[in-house]
């Protein structure tokens, strides 16, 4: 060998020790499974598949592997227009539009194998772009590789014109049962699986415990059990679709991890949190979606304890894959890779942040505007810093991945059944999930509002479409209301369609005291703007001081007011809420809020929905329902008054259930044991009502402080007046009784617990 190499090898081998000492390793990184092990472990029994992906493996060029190991954004390639079809801005008539050339430039030259994104326009055109970019891509690769196409439909297909719109998980959450998840899954599959929409980002798993966080309403719940149910729901539907085939769609449990609970609430900002902690609220939620067979991983772009998530080893791959069982693809956030070096400051230059991410478990990079990545990847491989093992170990997972999906077989869109789209019974199931998420806060007899002759309408969100879809609605943030569909309801127009007897006008600050003159009540729907991501990071939960002005004008009548709650978080309004006849936490509900506020005024509907959050009393004070004793200890009830309007799981209905004969199978158990408890509840009012019974189990002792409660099962039914039904639930040990400790071990501690369920309580002994 000549010297020249010699010294190049020592000097490629010196830069890649002091690169990996630099990564976030918690052990020795030469004890670890090593890169072709790993491939090894992650072949499925499909051997067809198998020898395809080791083919082509075999024959792919780095350059071509680095490429499938990359997603752009699809504005890189669109026609030049005068408004980008990524603005909020951006008109209704703004299509997705190719440049070939474009394309092409970034099919010959990096070989990319993904792309994402767009905008809510018609299926006709989305038919017409996936057609076309998938064939262009076909034809300028050698080794007839599909691209994989990305998008972000958080609540439906919201970026599809004429869809379904669901409302927010944080609403779905609410309902307390999963088939509303299940159906949004559902819906959102039937409208877009034939578009070439393969790549679904969502469900967010992420647990809303710091109501500041922007994306709160992304989330399902502060409960890691009903965040993990709802997801499990929507997981299994969307891959497992009874009626898309031949077309199938991955769904992307995002974002990996401790991302919803930031140390100043603001978005991809660092969070502290215990590792014991981390696997006990945050982790078990993406552990029930890896256990039903989730496809991809999105990883949180904030740090957790000082790490980028981006460039944890031990996050990405000790726990996500070694602990977890994680076999899938993992893909960046948007420009997460670059950030490690421009924003997180752990990288010198884009090199080196590859190189951490790499290393830490990513196998795709969603880079999205530049191909910086690819060179630096490539340049890292070519000095022997990266192995080529590596390289394959993710490139083997995306094909795979691509393979799973049939996109060999299929790999055009269709428009043959585009007529799926927007359907009326989708619609109903958007609506009924709407109608469930509903929380009826307090209530002093003035709801239902029955047989009224006139009634106000003011506020915020009144007579706005866009306040009840939130963000990620037709576009990234919507500001206009025209780009929503012309016959959407709004509040005030769904009450007009409700009352078609009575008078119902619409008023502001200027004329709500001369409107109110013979009105039976006054709604004010108050809230919020859409926001997104960092757009939306504020500094203060309570209300604006402009709304509850109003809302003390409208007080100030004397008439009835009923004030109705339609935000992405908590906003808080205790100075004003004593006054309120009634309050509704209404969140984000979609498409179809407007006619489900209305039904449940109306009393057409009663409400069934709970809280899915602890909803805070001050803006400088809120803790979540699984709270520790230490955090309240002064005096506990009088805390929780004082810091929470309504708790998680809390929730009015029209009529009255009474919980009775909550009883145990036995009063012990062991290790290995299990026992059933039940519980009557009878519906005791005059309306028939759909209840969820909710079971918390509280572990009286324990080696780590455990939290005064935990929600470990749900069941929601109609009851009839005058009925009762039975509710049951099986207690096992070792799923409900264990917790684990700051490794990720199950710990399951003899000792007392206490079953909880309604105004009930049980107490048993673990043996």
């Amino acid at each position: 060998m000549k010297m020249h190499t010699v010294i190049k090898s020592l000097l490629s081998m010196f830069i890649a020790n002091m690169l990996l000492s630099a990564c976030s390793f918690d052990s020795d990184p030469q004890s670890l499974i090593t890169d072709k092990r790993r491939m090894e472990m992650e072949r499925t029994n499909n051997t067809a598949m198998e020898e395809k992906i080791e083919d082509l493996l075999g024959s792919m060029t780095l350059e071509e592997k680095i490429g499938q190991m990359t997603q752009i954004n699809n504005s890189q390639f669109a026609k030049e227009i005068s408004t980008p079809a990524s603005s909020p801005s951006a008109p209704p008539e703004t299509l997705l539009e190719i440049d070939t050339a474009k394309l092409i430039y970034y099919l010959d030259s990096f070989h990319i194998g993904s792309f994402l994104n767009g905008i809510a326009v018609p299926a006709e055109n989305w038919y017409r772009y996936s057609k076309q970019l998938q064939e262009i891509a076909l034809r300028h690769d050698k080794h007839g590789i599909p691209i994989i196409y990305g998008v972000d439909h958080m609540h439906g297909a919201n970026y599809l014109e004429g869809s379904t719109i669901f409302p927010h998980s944080f609403n779905i959450g609410a309902t307390f049962d999963t088939q509303f998840s299940a159906d949004e899954a559902y819906v959102l599959g039937l409208e877009t699986a034939d578009l070439g929409h393969h790549w679904i980002f969502a469900p967010v798993l992420d647990i809303g415990r710091n109501p500041n966080w922007p994306r709160f309403y992304e989330t399902y719940s502060e409960d890691p059990y009903l965040a993990a149910s709802m997801g499990t729901a929507y997981v299994k539907m969307l891959q497992e679709h009874p009626q898309t085939a031949p077309y199938k769609q991955a769904a992307t449990a995002k974002h990996y991890i401790g991302y919803s609970d930031p140390d100043n609430g603001w978005d991809r900002t660092p969070a502290t949190i215990d590792k014991q902690q981390l696997y006990e609220f945050h982790i078990p939620s993406f552990k029930a979606v890896v256990d039903a067979g989730i496809k991809s991983f999105m990883i949180n772009g904030g740090e957790v304890n000082g790490i980028p998530v981006h460039a944890s080893y031990e996050l990405l791959t000790r726990v996500l894959r070694d602990q977890l069982g994680f076999k899938g693809v993992v893909v960046t956030d948007w420009e997460d890779v670059i950030r490690l070096h421009t924003t997180h400051k752990v990288a010198k230059d884009m090199k080196e942040a590859t190189f951490k991410a790499i290393m830490a478990g990513i196998d795709m990079s969603m880079t999205p505007y530049t191909t910086d990545f690819c060179i630096a990847l490539k340049e890292l491989v070519q000095e022997k810093v990266i192995s080529m093992d590596r390289i394959n170990l993710s490139v083997s997972r995306i094909l795979r991945l691509k393979m799973e999906l049939g996109l060999w077989e299929h790999p055009f869109p269709q428009d043959t059944r585009l007529d799926r789209i927007g359907r009326k019974e989708s619609k109903a199931k958007a609506r009924k999930a709407a109608e469930e998420s509903l929380v009826l806060i307090k209530n002093e007899g003035v709801l239902p509002l029955t047989a009224p002759k006139k009634i106000v309408v003011a506020g915020h969100n009144a007579d706005s479409k866009r306040g009840l879809g939130g963000g990620w609605t037709l576009r990234w943030i919507t500001y206009d209301d025209k780009l929503y569909p012309e016959d959407m309801p709004t509040v005030y127009t769904a009450l007009k369609d409700a009352y078609p007897d009575a008078q119902v006008q619409l008023a502001d600050e200027k004329t709500l005291k001369a409107s109110a003159a013979g009105a039976d009540a006054i709604v004010i729907a108050a809230g919020e703007e859409p926001y997104s991501e960092t757009p939306g990071n504020f500094s203060n939960l309570e209300l604006d001081d402009e709304q509850l002005e109003l809302i003390k004008t409208a007080q100030e009548t004397g008439k009835p007011v009923i004030l109705l709650m339609i935000a992405g978080r908590p906003r808080t309004i205790s100075d004003v809420l004593p006054d309120c006849d009634a309050f509704i936490w209404c969140g984000l509900p979609g498409f179809e809020g407007g006619t489900a506020i209305a039904n449940v005024i109306s009393g057409k509907v009663n409400p069934s929905g709970k809280m899915s959050f602890s909803y805070p009393a001050q803006p400088g004070h809120w803790f979540p329902y699984n709270h520790k004793n230490m955090e309240l200890f002064f005096d506990f009830d009088k805390a929780l008054s004082m810091t929470t309007i309504a708790p998680f799981g809390y929730g009015l209905s029209y009529t009255t259930y009474k919980y009775s004969d909550l009883t145990l199978s036995a009063n012990s158990l062991d290790a290995e044991g299990s026992i059933t408890a039940s519980i009557t509840v009878t519906n005791t009012g005059s309306k028939a009502g759909r209840e969820a019974v909710l079971w918390f189990i509280s572990d009286e002792v324990g080696t780590y402080t455990r939290p005064v409660k935990a929600l470990k099962h749900f069941e929601k039914l109609e009851i009839a007046p005058g009925e009762a039904k039975t509710f049951t639930f099986k207690i096992n040990a070792d799923e409900h009784l264990s917790y684990p400790n700051a490794k990720g071990e199950k710990m399951l501690e003899p000792g007392d617990f206490t079953l909880r369920v309604g105004d009930q309580e049980a107490a048993f002994v673990l043996e």
